[in-house]
């Protein structure tokens, strides 16, 4: 195995090429975190905090409303919503409008299906009455043809 080989295989897979006593001592030593790994990281976390609070702190303080123009807000604020609710107010209105003519459509799509429907059925029957009262009418001619080739050959007897 060559050296650069064999020091990439240590690297990746130490365990493998440890010696006994490393072992040991690597088995006694805790999987957790080490305490002074531990302080650093709360300590870090210790100081962002304090910055963030810091940065906060030092933000300019809101400046004094005057007392007219906060009412001017309040009462723009609240023409806002009342514009706002009127608006709701109609747009529920217009769904409603729009559902209901919807419904009316889908009525009257099925009235006139139903209709034509109606006027199919009644058309075959027509045309099965008419069917059947050829048919009969063919019957009665092929029964008279039938009768006068009996008299013609009769009478040829």
């Amino acid at each position: 195995m060559s050296a650069p080989y064999q020091a990439l295989c240590r690297a990746l897979t130490p365990h493998l090429f440890e010696s006994d006593a490393e072992r040991r001592s690597r088995a006694q030593e805790p999987d957790c975190m080490s305490f002074q790994n531990h302080n650093d990281r709360r300590e870090a976390a210790d100081a962002a905090k304090k910055a963030m609070l810091e940065k906060f702190k030092n933000k300019a303080a809101p400046t004094q409303v005057d007392p007219a123009e906060a009412q001017a807000r309040v009462k723009a604020a609240q023409e806002k919503e009342e514009k706002r609710v009127e608006a709701e107010k109609r747009r529920r209105e217009r769904v409603e409008l729009e559902k209901m003519e919807r419904k009316i459509a889908a009525e009257a799509a099925a009235k006139a299906e139903r209709e034509r429907q109606a006027r199919e059925a009644a058309l075959e029957a027509k045309r099965r009455r008419a069917e059947a009262e050829a048919a009969e009418q063919k019957r009665y001619e092929d029964e008279a043809r039938r009768d006068l080739a009996a008299a013609a050959a009769r009478r040829r007897r």
